[in-house]
């Protein structure tokens, strides 16, 4: 099994570009209904995952920060709780795996770090249950 067949390419995909505001960022969540989304640089290369936990802590500690002014603030400043890890699109069925175990989702790479898209650990779970079924 190749970790392309699970893969929900970049265009299916809501990313966050690195220089976005928190606000954008939240409005981008709510709108598509997600707790987590990859953000990528100008060159498309993954640089991590902001979570709705770390948009919070964020707001918590830090003084005058609140909803109202959350376009002064931006993604690049908040420090990451949980370090989502991405899989190259080369790695063995294993790699992604490992990653799902603790991840929703999988944030796939190629070879120069180009992010390409995500695999869903629910995708996983419903290919091995329609196996084992």
């Amino acid at each position: 099994m190749n970790i392309a067949f699970f893969l929900l390419p970049k265009s299916e995909v809501i990313v966050l570009d690195e220089h976005a505001t928190i606000r954008q960022a939240l409005e981008k969540m709510e709108y598509h209904g997600y707790t987590a989304v990859p953000v990528i640089d100008k060159d498309g290369k993954y640089i991590n995952t902001l979570t709705e936990g770390d948009v919070l802590w964020k707001i918590k500690h830090t003084k005058g920060l609140d909803f109202d002014n959350t376009s002064k603030y931006f993604i690049e400043d908040i420090e990451r709780q949980r370090e989502i890890k991405p899989v190259s699109i080369n790695a063995d069925m294993m790699d992604l795996l490992e990653l799902a175990k603790r991840q929703n989702f999988v944030p796939v790479i190629d070879d120069q770090g180009v992010f390409i898209g995500i695999v869903r650990r629910s995708e996983i779970i419903s290919y091995y249950y329609d196996q084992i079924k």
